[in-house]
């Protein structure tokens, strides 16, 4: 059962992700310096690739956060989202801040990335304390 578990969480993120990513385009778009065609999309289109890797990293975040629950005795939902809110917000999120501090990158970039990060995190600790 813990991998259905896995899978649903990873499931889950990746949709929050699609809706985040869909609200934010215009400014992730912006702060990310993508060069864009005359329709104002990205230049050359997005690779499918992309999409596919995206979801096995997030089966791999789900899958080690389990684990760490397992270890951890995180077994209610409020204890979850708890979990992958701190996960998220104090682990991924500043990883995110760090690297593109160092790259220069924008910080509305930042806060766009790792909000998204948080709110991955925080609904995959649900949904792994949810069965």
């Amino acid at each position: 059962m813990d991998i259905l578990n896995v899978i649903l969480a990873t499931v889950v993120a990746f949709g929050a992700g699609a809706v985040w990513y869909m609200k934010l385009a215009e400014p992730w778009m912006a702060a990310a310096g993508i060069p864009r065609d005359a329709e104002g999309r990205p230049q050359g289109g997005m690779d499918p690739k992309v999409m596919v890797l995206t979801f096995v990293m997030q089966l791999v975040v789900a899958g080690m956060m389990r684990h760490v629950f397992a270890l951890g005795g995180i077994d209610t939902v409020a204890k979850g989202l708890v979990a992958g809110l701190g996960i998220g917000l104090f682990l991924i999120a500043p990883w995110i801040a760090l690297n593109y501090a160092n790259a220069m990158r924008p910080f509305r970039l930042t806060l766009i990335d790792a909000g998204y990060a948080t709110l991955a995190c925080t609904l995959m600790g649900i949904v792994l304390t949810l069965f």
